[in-house]
């Protein structure tokens, strides 16, 4: 099946590099000392590439919105089936019990539905909510001026910046456990090439 048109293949690789790219330079912005110790990336450094990096993954994420909103891809990111919940608890008990003991996907791929539940709402969650707050957040940082002077007797800086270190967080494990999914397609490489070739490979097949 075809569900991986070129757009989408190539929002997903910038994506994916410009996200570690991210992380590492936001790392080495954290633990590096300004005056004198390096962590990976120098701080000036780290800050440059960070700033270049972040304006990058706006403009690529304004493509994957507006992609989204022109074409069908959209539709495989919506909530609204009365049985979702169940549907969410019978994924999670095939990832947990039932992949180990060799039953069937409860939710195979099809052309008209292209993520389980489970990722369904974790894919919402990270590129809907976690990723404009991360927007957000780091103009913020980047502006200080625009950002809320005290909230609640609270510096607004300090609150933006703990806003931006927790979706930064939830967006690195995010990475991580999306890899980690992404091993579990018909053999351990079938999503990967499914990502170079834009093909997805049935369990069946």
């Amino acid at each position: 099946m075809y569900l991986y048109p070129k757009w989408i293949r190539a929002w997903h690789v910038v994506n994916a590099v410009i996200f570690l790219i991210l992380i590492v330079t936001g790392l080495s912005m954290q633990y590096t000392d300004k005056e004198n110790a390096s962590y990976v990336v120098g701080f000036a450094k780290a800050v440059r590439i960070h700033n270049f990096a972040a304006i990058v993954l706006v403009l690529n994420y304004i493509f994957f919105v507006t992609g989204n909103l022109l074409t069908k891809n959209g539709s495989y990111y919506g909530i609204g089936r009365k049985n979702f919940m169940s549907d969410l608890v019978k994924q999670f008990k095939y990832y947990s019990i039932g992949m180990f003991k060799g039953e069937k996907h409860p939710f195979p791929v099809t052309e008209e539905r292209k993520f389980n539940p489970l990722q369904k709402i974790t894919y919402v969650l990270a590129l809907y909510v976690a990723i404009p707050l991360l927007i957000i957040s780091g103009l913020g940082l980047l502006l200080p001026e625009i950002t809320i002077t005290t909230f609640f007797g609270i510096s607004g800086l300090i609150l933006t910046d703990i806003l931006h270190i927790t979706m930064g967080f939830f967006l690195s494990i995010f990475m991580i456990i999306h890899v980690y999914t992404c091993t579990l397609g018909h053999k351990p490489t079938s999503l990967f090439r499914g990502i170079i070739t834009g093909y997805h490979v049935s369990e069946e097949e």
